[in-house]
C-alpha cells in the first residue's frame, strides 16, 4: 500500500512539552526534542527545530493537526519549505529499501517509519537553514565589497556585534538541531534499519549540504573575525589619536602658564 510523507516547516521553533500535554494521540515516541505519535493509521512526527513530518494522513488531517499545534509554535511562519516522498508499507518478510522515488517499508516496523520521517524532516530543516546561511553570506558580501572600494568598514560597533551575534545564533541552531552525521541510536543494533538510514541519508543528500552549509559558516566566521580585528585597529588609532592630543593641550597650557609667569 503506498502513502505519501511529507514534512512541512512551520515555525521557528515548538513546544514540546505544550504539545505534549495538549495532544491526545498514541505517543510512541518521546523526548524533549521530539514526539512521534499514531494517528488513525498514519504517523506525526514534531521536532523541537519547527518542522513537522506526517505519514498517512491526508490533507484535512494535515491541516487540522498543524492547526492544533499552532498555539506551540515560535514564530509561526508555515512556508514553502517542504519535501515529500512516496512511501510502500509492505507485509511479509519485508527488509526496508530505498529507490530514487519510493521508500518500501515492513508494514510493522514502526521505527523504520521513524527512522525516514526523521531524515525527511533533517532534509527540510537543511533548506531552512541554507536559506539562513545564503542570507547572511550575501550580507557578509556586501560588506567585503564596501571594504574593497572604498577602504573601509560600512560597520560601526553595534551594528558589528550584532551582525556577529546573528551568525553564532544561526551557527548554534545548525549545531543543535542537525545530527546528520550521528546514526540514529535504533540503528546501533539493526543492521537493516542502518543500512536504511545510511540509504536515506544518500537518497536527500543530507551530508553534502550539511558540508555546504558548515563550510559557509567557517567562511563567514573568518570574515567576521577580520571586520572585528579592523574594528579594533580603529579603536585603538582613535585612542591614541585622543591621547596625542591631550598630551599636547596639556603641553599647551603649561607654555601659556610659563609665559603668564
Amino acid at each position: 500500500m503506498d502513502f505519501k510523507a511529507i514534512a512541512l516547516h512551520l515555525a521557528g521553533s515548538i513546544d514540546i512539552s505544550g504539545c505534549r500535554q495538549a495532544i491526545h494521540k498514541k505517543l510512541l515516541f518521546g523526548d524533549r526534542d521530539e514526539l512521534f505519535y499514531s494517528d488513525e493509521g498514519g504517523y506525526v512526527y514534531i521536532f523541537r527545530y519547527g518542522i513537522v513530518s506526517f505519514c498517512g494522513l491526508d490533507e484535512a488531517s494535515i491541516a487540522t493537526i498543524t492547526s492544533e499545534l499552532k498555539p506551540f509554535c515560535e514564530a509561526w511562519q508555515q512556508s514553502d519549505l517542504t519535501e515529500e516522498i512516496e512511501v510502500e508499507l509492505a507485509s511479509g518478510n519485508v527488509k526496508p529499501k530505498v529507490t530514487n522515488n519510493k521508500i518500501i517499508l515492513p508494514e510493522s516496523d514502526i521505527e523504520a517509519m521513524r527512522l525516514t520521517l526523521l531524515h525527511l524532516s533533517q532534509s527540510v530543516a537543511l533548506d531552512y537553514f541554507s536559506g539562513l546561511s545564503e542570507q547572511i553570506m550575501k550580507e557578509t558580501r556586501q560588506h567585503t565589497n564596501h571594504l574593497e572600494l572604498y577602504g573601509k568598514l560600512d560597520l560601526g560597533g553595534k551594528k558589528l556585534k550584532s551582525h556577529i551575534g546573528r551568525v553564532l545564533n544561526i551557527n548554534n541552531q545548525i549545531s543543535e538541531n542537525l545530527y546528520i552525521f550521528d546514526s540514529h541510536e535504533v540503528t546501533w543494533e539493526d543492521e537493516h534499519l542502518d543500512r536504511l538510514d545510511r540509504s536515506l541519508k544518500q537518497i536527500f543528500d543530507l551530508k553534502e549540504r550539511y558540508r555546504t552549509i558548515k563550510e559557509q559558516g567557517y567562511i563567514i566566521k573568518e570574515n567576521l573575525s577580520l571586520f572585528k580585528d579592523i574594528m579594533d585597529h580603529r579603536e585603538s588609532s582613535r585612542l591614541e589619536w585622543i591621547i596625542i592630543i591631550l598630551i599636547l593641550v596639556e603641553v599647551v597650557d603649561l607654555f601659556i602658564m610659563r609665559l603668564i609667569n
